[in-house]
């Protein structure tokens, strides 16, 4: 097969109309074989005739999207330094834009005789590995641009890709579970309805099942395994793996973005499937093994870990860090998604030992025209020594708010030490973003996500039940923050079953009013449940898919949550661009935000510490909010109270006086809600019941 020398860049397999340029890095490689595969998997190696810059490159005419290949990498096998070559094993190209096909665990996938890790093995893995593929780059994107919905104005809904859809009654069969999916119009009609502007899609990047949760009867659900940071997961493709997955989620992000929402992708840039120093060779590791993976100093047959998966990609290097932000990149300039949340972002910032706000991939990314100016959420944790670093990113990221989940979740359940923390979370945790110059928006606020339970099971299981995981339920959390309201799991006690939507209803207030960006996790609005289980990245079933059949008990909760949506995106008082300062507002003589007993005076120090002052009213002054508008003018705005009660007992709740407001209106109540009962106005200095364990929403009509 004639081979032309082609070129250095770009990476990857590269199709122009007339053939296609194959790149690929690799310092170690002493020689490197472009291997194709026909359609009886027939294979045809070339060896790629130039190197330049430590990248081997060949262009073949006539190799068209489609084509299935791979590369098998010669160089030095001496893992005591490092080194891990071995041409017997078939390679995915680390820049393949597709994946075709799936891991068959074999002992040839291993580059050892299983129980001698120091061995050599040389079975060919051709047969049991996946297929990197040569795509079309050609996409109709008509009119389709960056949304750029302003941070403050964002609702972020985190979803899974398949659960979302997999049992939905009204998307037809074959594309359930897929991209199209979730872009088919009864799930856009579903977002727009609810008031999402956001959709925050768990990792879709290639993923691996891992060989033990295979031996198990189980799979890698979640994804948080990749071996492809460029191809779409061929899973999910209603399409194929052939390349269809890559024009599918192009239509899904260009339908989510015709209705208005963004998509915003969960990025697992810290860990490769490879795992440890007894894992498979399926790609970085047989490349360049030094070149992708953090080794240990002492032994370089052993891998850094501050993962919990057994490697961390060496963000020391430079190599790692250009496929980091070509892959940012190419999501954003081809694939055309509006920001990425990064797992484990901690390790990213690892260049040594400790985690380093000043590391060369956060310059990177503030430097670079396109990544810099998307959005950009950091999990600000990882499993390492000093890794939980909420608050201790750069200025121009934001964070998932641990803090506030653990704060809301103990001012819900009743711990009456976390008063003053539930409070600075509440106004968007100024403690922890304000002195670098960030804005409430830094604070990505939830109460749940996917990693841990879902909202009903917070207000239903006291401990975790995680038996169909096969770990004999040591995986997963211990510590949940959650009340199970008086009966561990399901009950046909009325009482606690009212309870229970009632502690529903006060988390997603609570979430939707606070200053910073909401994030909602997929199918807490229909009432999901994991059933206790609160770790389900291996049960890709009906454990953690989205019940939409069961979901139709839920239409209270799911009107709840999209009346205080429209609430939310009606009223910038909810999702100011600066902090609150308690100093007056506009042409207002009150503070801009005040913190009352249920008596209606002011809170003194003492009251941050009493169990009585569990209970308080906030008031939140609408009169000048610190913002204009966009023709210049102070934005003003309605002002509310927002009344809270997470005692066990119901409490008479006294109004402020008028110079606070003369009437106020209930616009929201979590004990009524939908307000069927309940005084609709009410005056100043007059006294409102609020239910045990429930808040009150009230505006000022004048």
């Amino acid at each position: 097969m004639k081979i032309w020398p082609g070129n250095p860049y770009p990476l990857g397999a590269t199709y122009d109309g007339g053939g296609t340029n194959f790149a690929i890095f690799s310092e170690a490689a002493t020689r490197v074989e472009l291997c194709l595969f026909d359609e009886e998997g027939r294979e045809t190696r070339v060896d790629l005739p130039e190197r330049e810059a430590l990248v081997w490159h060949g262009f073949l005419p006539r190799v068209v999207p489609g084509q299935r290949y791979g590369y098998r990498v010669h160089g030095p096998h001496d893992p005591s330094r490092g080194l891990r070559c071995n041409p017997s094993k078939l390679l995915l190209d680390p820049y393949a834009k597709a994946i075709d096909g799936d891991f068959r665990w074999d002992q040839a996938l291993f580059s050892y005789d299983f129980g001698d890790p120091m061995s050599y093995n040389d079975a060919d893995s051709a047969p049991f590995t996946a297929k990197s593929v040569v795509v079309n780059p050609f996409f109709d994107w008509g009119n389709d641009r960056p949304l750029k919905i302003p941070m403050y104005e964002t609702v972020i809904y985190e979803a899974h890709v398949k659960g979302m859809t997999i049992q939905h009654p009204e998307i037809p069969d074959d594309v359930r579970g897929t991209y199209s999916g979730l872009a088919h119009p009864r799930m856009i009609e579903y977002f727009k309805r609810l008031g999402i502007t956001a959709v925050e899609l768990m990792p879709v990047h290639q993923f691996v099942h891992d060989s033990g949760l295979v031996e198990r009867g189980l799979t890698n659900y979640w994804g948080y395994n990749t071996i492809g940071f460029f191809a779409p997961h061929n899973g999910y493709s209603s399409f194929g793996g052939r390349g269809g997955q890559v024009q599918e989620f192009k239509s899904m992000v260009k339908a989510l973005h015709a209705a208005g929402i963004e998509v915003i992708l969960d990025v697992v840039y810290n860990h490769t499937a490879e795992g440890n120093h007894l894992g498979p060779t399926l790609s970085f590791r047989g490349i360049d093994n030094p070149a992708y993976y953090r080794l240990v100093d002492q032994d370089k047959s052993y891998y850094y870990d501050t993962t919990g998966t057994g490697n961390s990609l060496n963000v020391r290097h430079h190599e790692s860090l250009r496929l980091i932000m070509d892959s940012l990149r190419y999501w954003v300039t081809e694939m055309h998604v509006d920001g990425f949340r990064f797992d484990l972002a901690a390790a990213l910032a690892r260049e040594f030992h400790e985690v380093d706000r000043l590391a060369a991939f956060f310059d990177l990314v503030n430097q670079d025209p396109v990544v810099s100016q998307v959005k950009l959420i950091a999990e600000p944790w990882d499993v390492g020594d000093g890794g939980y670093q909420v608050g201790g990113f750069p200025p121009n990221w934001t964070e998932w708010n641990g803090k506030y989940r653990d704060s809301v979740r103990d001012f819900w359940r009743g711990d009456q030490w976390s008063l003053g923390e539930f409070a600075s979370r509440f106004t968007g945790s100024s403690d922890l973003y304000q002195d670098d110059g960030r804005r409430p928006i830094a604070s990505i606020n939830f109460v749940t996500a996917h990693d841990g339970f879902t909202l009903s099971d917070l207000v239903s299981y006291n401990d975790k039940h995680n038996e169909a995981n096969g770990e004999g339920n040591r995986d997963g959390e211990s510590h949940n923050r959650s009340w199970n309201c008086g009966v561990e799991g399901p009950t046909e006690d009325a009482d606690i079953v009212m309870l229970r939507e009632r502690q529903k209803r006060n988390f997603l207030a609570t979430l939707l009013l606070s200053q910073g960006v909401p994030m909602i996790a997929h199918g807490d609005e229909l009432g999901r449940t994991q059933r206790g289980n609160n770790n389900v990245y291996c049960q890709d079933n009906d454990i953690s898919w989205v019940d939409w059949d069961d979901a139709r008990n839920f239409d209270v909760l799911t009107g709840f949550v999209t009346r205080l949506l429209q609430l939310r995106a009606e009223h910038p008082i909810f999702r100011r661009r600066r902090f609150f300062t308690g100093e007056p507002a506009g042409d207002s003589k009150l503070p801009d935000i005040a913190w009352l007993r249920r008596d209606g005076e002011v809170m003194t120090e003492s009251d941050w510490s009493t169990r009585s002052g569990m209970t308080m009213t906030v008031f939140l002054n609408g009169r000048g909010i610190p913002e204009r508008d966009a023709l210049g003018e102070e934005i003003k705005d309605d002002s509310f109270l927002v009344l809270f009660n997470p005692l066990g007992e119901d409490v008479a709740f006294t109004l402020p006086g008028r110079d606070y407001g003369r009437t106020w209106e209930v616009v929201a109540n979590t004990a009524d809600p939908l307000l069927a009962g309940r005084r609709r106005t009410a005056k100043a200095g007059s006294q409102v019941n609020v239910m045990r364990h429930s808040l009150t929403i009230l505006r000022c009509r004048y």
